[in-house]
């Protein structure tokens, strides 16, 4: 990182507890801006709680500072809706607008951005695959203009192809838009692919760095307790790890 620069996001000794359960536990790190940064780690290591502590809605000890003037998108893991109301997803999009405010041409540009057609937008919410949701959520983050996409396991119900896309279109984002993306996921051969930082949640020592210094599988061991099996690629070569 350029030492002359503001990091985008600067956090020191967090610490978040549930009466007796300490979930995140003095961790720190730097991210610039433009940055994707993939937070990973098993079940219960704290990563949800991570997001929604940086997104302000949990309390917590030490320090989170981010650059003044920021603005943050939140793509949830799930949301608690009945899937079968009869709401259809241009009225998500509409009801967002009218909070924030903006014209209703922003939700056209935010559409447009993550390729969300017509149809899908004139369709209820629960007709739409697993892919298209995601990209309603995508969208209804994208309105207001944010600097950073905080996204909660994007694909976790998503086939291979979906998955693809929807990893595809946050770094087209990601670079087009100049935003930060902050990424929880499972899909370790994309982090390596994609991920400029990793953030490695355990319960022992969390690490920070770039994917090839932290994916290692002496570290993976470590943080899992039992290797996972990645893959990654070197020119056009798919390496495979365990």
């Amino acid at each position: 990182m350029d030492p002359v620069a503001t990091p985008l996001l600067s956090v020191n000794s967090l610490s978040v507890s549930f009466g007796s359960r300490h979930v995140i536990q003095n961790l720190s790190f730097e991210i610039d801006r433009g940055e994707n940064l993939a937070i990973v780690g098993p079940n219960g290591s704290g990563k949800t709680v991570l997001l929604r502590t940086l997104l302000g809605m949990l309390p917590y000890s030490g320090s989170i500072r981010w650059a003044p003037g920021v603005k943050l998108g939140y793509v949830p893991q799930s949301v608690a809706a009945d899937l079968q109301l009869p709401i259809f997803a241009s009225d998500l999009l509409a009801a967002k607008a009218r909070i924030l405010k903006v014209p209703e041409e922003a939700i056209a540009r935010a559409a447009a951005a993550t390729a969300t057609t017509p149809d899908m937008l004139s369709s209820r919410i629960g007709t739409l695959s697993g892919g298209q949701f995601q990209k309603i959520l995508i969208t209804f983050a994208l309105l207001g203009d944010p600097d950073v996409l905080l996204v909660d396991e994007p694909t976790a119900s998503l086939d291979e192809l979906a998955e693809e896309h929807i990893y595809e279109l946050l770094d087209r984002l990601r670079r087009e838009r100049n935003l930060t993306v902050l990424l929880i996921s499972h899909e370790l051969s994309v982090i390596y692919q994609r991920a400029t930082r990793v953030l490695c949640l355990s319960k022992n020592t969390p690490c920070f760095g770039k994917p090839q210094e932290i994916l290692t599988p002496e570290n993976l061991a470590e943080v899992y307790s039992s290797q996972p099996e990645f893959f990654h690629h070197l020119h056009n070569h798919a390496e495979r790890h365990r």
